[in-house]
């Protein structure tokens, strides 16, 4: 039985500065989904801007050089208000959650990112997604 939702593979743009942390992300999602990698802000929004056409959903770092990813969100918010943006912080700070939403974040996550808590968040933004 060939179903399609065995085929749906979702783009993730994943905006991480930090190699271990962006592994994580790679070995909990990439079996079923395709990854493309910021590795700042302004790297997130022009990998946006480059594949927002194919782009489902994005998990974007809030510490971030060059660019952080409150600011890269808002500029991508202004773009597609629909975009699922899932924030990540290593601050557990209420303060730190609600500047996340203010600035058009669909959902803030803390660091440590666990298997469950992402695989989670992202199938309430993608259905079709099947772990």
């Amino acid at each position: 039985m060939n179903d399609m939702t065995n085929e749906y593979r979702p783009l993730i743009l994943v905006a991480e500065d930090d190699d271990s942390n962006f592994k994580l992300i790679k070995a909990i999602i990439g079996k079923k989904c395709d990854i493309v990698w910021a590795k700042n802000g302004e790297e997130a929004v022009r990998l946006f801007n480059e594949k927002k056409e194919s782009i489902e959903a994005i998990l974007m770092d809030i510490k971030m050089p060059l660019m952080n990813g409150l600011d890269a969100t808002v500029l991508i918010r202004k773009e597609t208000p629909d975009m699922p943006i899932i924030m990540q912080t290593a601050y557990a700070f209420s303060s730190d959650r609600e500047r996340a939403m203010q600035c058009g974040a669909s959902d803030v996550l803390v660091k440590p990112i666990t298997l469950n808590i992402l695989r989670t968040t992202l199938s309430r933004y993608l259905p079709r997604l099947q772990w």
